[in-house]
């Protein structure tokens, strides 16, 4: 696969770096299907070509990525059986039943190729702004590294708007902190970009209108690190944090994630995986705005506000 429909694909300074950008603002950069496919290719595409070093991932657009797609025209077509349904959609427990098919689907196109992406044999840069939510922290999470615009807002709100615990990809306690990623879970609410890189999540923020040339001057300079040490660097710091836990945390929270669509399905007696409006939640297409956590407010600040004053 070398042309993308949902992505694009660039390369700099002689195919040293490579910058794959989520290709769908009109959606917000939504993951449907399609999308994922073509950007596992896109990753295993930059793997395979022993030129490049440093590898960005952005989102074309104001938002990086909203998360899943829950309901384009796209995703219906493509999750619909027929000549418009992805191919994937019949493979890898497409065929099964019930949980069984929610899970394998959820292991191969969510977690297990996440779980690739942040360990690819290249060191990557997540290039953020807007929204980063729910699989949209996925992402970036993946990456090695993340530079943020000033109006970055991180946040997982699947709990308090889809009756979830996270998303499928459970690294929250790692990277906000356990009893921060607790508060973010139940609340719902988003921490901004300076917030982030207080944690250490983030590496650098940069204003929204010059984001992308300085994300490729930070990748210039990764790029210069020998190849070698760039590569055991990174797994140094991968395989104490696996040692730490990491990967047994990421599978035992997954099987907790499928526990409550199993929980929904059965208590809905559908195949309707997730809480609705009927269990207490508000509809996902019409919930208010994410909110940013603050030390002195119960209820989160209003974005507008924030980005108002700032």
């Amino acid at each position: 696969m070398t042309g993308y429909t949902y992505l694009e694909y660039e390369t700099f300074d002689d195919g040293s770096i490579v910058r794959i950008a989520l290709n769908r603002p009109e959606r917000r950069n939504a993951q449907h299907r399609g999308l994922l496919v073509e950007l596992d290719d896109a990753f295993l595409r930059a793997e395979r070509d022993d030129v490049v070093r440093v590898v960005i991932l952005a989102g074309n657009g104001p938002t990086f990525s909203a998360g899943h797609d829950l309901g384009s025209p796209e995703h219906i077509a493509e999750t619909t059986p027929g000549p418009t349904e992805h191919p994937t959609y019949r493979i890898n427990g497409g065929t099964r039943l019930a949980a069984e098919r929610r899970m394998l689907q959820e292991h191969h196109y969510f977690q297990e190729n996440t779980k690739r992406w942040r360990n690819l044999r290249k060191i990557t840069v997540a290039q953020v702004q807007g929204e980063i939510f729910a699989a949209g922290l996925m992402l970036a999470w993946a990456c090695d590294l993340i530079v943020a615009a000033t109006d970055a807002r991180f946040a997982d709100p699947v709990g308090p708007r889809l009756g979830g615990a996270g998303v499928e990809y459970f690294a929250h306690p790692w990277e906000f902190g356990p009893r921060k990623a607790k508060e973010l879970l139940l609340t719902g609410d988003a921490i901004d970009a300076e917030e982030a890189y207080r944690l250490g999540m983030v590496t650098k923020i940069f204003p929204v209108e010059t984001l992308a040339e300085r994300t490729l001057e930070f990748a210039r300079r990764i790029a210069t690190v020998p190849t070698a040490a760039a590569l055991v660097t990174k797994e140094a710091v991968n395989q104490t944090v696996d040692a730490q836990g990491f990967q047994t945390a990421l599978s035992a929270a997954f099987s907790l994630h499928h526990y409550l669509h199993a929980h929904w399905a059965e208590l809905h007696g559908s195949d309707m995986p997730l809480a609705t409006p009927e269990d207490g939640v508000p509809h996902w297409r019409t919930a208010p705005p994410v909110r940013i956590a603050g030390k002195d407010s119960v209820a989160g600040r209003d974005p507008a506000a924030v980005s108002d004053a700032g």
